[in-house]
């Protein structure tokens, strides 16, 4: 299996506070790769990094053969089209509409002019996200769940090749995190794209992913399959892995 990504002893610190400490992954082209961890143990300043938000202090980002550490700006403006993002809230624009919302990256990235063509992308990804004729809704006229499904849709609109998912079950109960995770898994095997995801959800995890990650104290602690996840000994695994079920009320 081709590596899409590769992080290569990735070091950040925000003054005094290091954060990533040699953080090391492969992200394999085609798959599903989650990096859990508790909240705050960096998970979304490596994803920043990956997309070349933040700069790294030391340590090395690929796609594919291309170091995107120091590349030129407009070199990283054409990296980032190949990069969908579902933030966490979402982060749609409230004062547009769902087919406004979905339709931002269509016309801002490939130019795509208001019109028939446009309207049938926006129902065809609404179709795909099991939201069908919501198109002229807003925003706060939607569920949280609603919204992150139309969150997706912007996010896989221009077609990319990676999604990155910051959190997409956070505040969602367990039966709209599975139609979310299941939504993920669609995304990758019909589109075939990539997908990184970062969680704290074990549950969400066991049921999504190809390769889990661990993220602690600033280092990947452990890699491999759902399967290697449950039967693993290692203790902070195992700890991360009791304390998630227990929060969702499971054990």
């Amino acid at each position: 299996m081709n590596t899409i990504i590769k992080v290569k002893d990735l070091f950040k610190a925000f003054h005094d506070h290091e954060v990533l400490k040699g953080v090391s992954l492969d992200i394999e082209e085609g798959k599903i790769t989650t990096v859990i961890g508790k909240s705050g143990t960096g998970k979304s300043v490596l994803l920043k990094n990956i997309i070349g938000i933040l700069k790294p202090d030391s340590g090395e980002v690929f796609y594919r053969d291309s170091r995107i550490n120091d590349i030129k700006p407009q070199e990283l403006l054409e990296f980032r089209k190949k990069i969908g993002y579902l933030f966490q809230n979402a982060a749609l624009f409230d004062f547009m509409t769902v087919k406004e919302n979905i339709g931002f990256p269509l016309v801002e990235q490939l130019g795509m002019n208001p019109g028939k063509k446009l309207d049938d992308r926006v129902v065809k990804l609404l179709d795909l996200v099991e939201l069908p004729g919501i198109e002229n809704k807003f925003p706060s006229e939607l569920s949280g769940g609603m919204r992150k499904r139309v969150g997706l849709a912007r996010a896989i609109a221009v077609e990319p090749e990676i999604v990155l998912f910051d959190e997409p079950t956070t505040g969602l109960d367990p039966i709209l995190a599975q139609s979310i995770d299941s939504l993920i898994i669609k995304v990758n095997r019909e589109l075939n794209m990539t997908c990184i995801v970062i969680s704290h959800d074990i549950p969400s995890t066991l049921h999504s992913a190809d390769k889990v990650a661990l993220l602690f104290d600033g280092t990947i602690q452990f890699a491999g399959t759902p399967d290697e996840v449950m039967r693993s000994d290692h203790r902070i695994l195992k700890q991360f892995i009791s304390n998630s079920f227990r929060s969702r009320g499971e054990i």
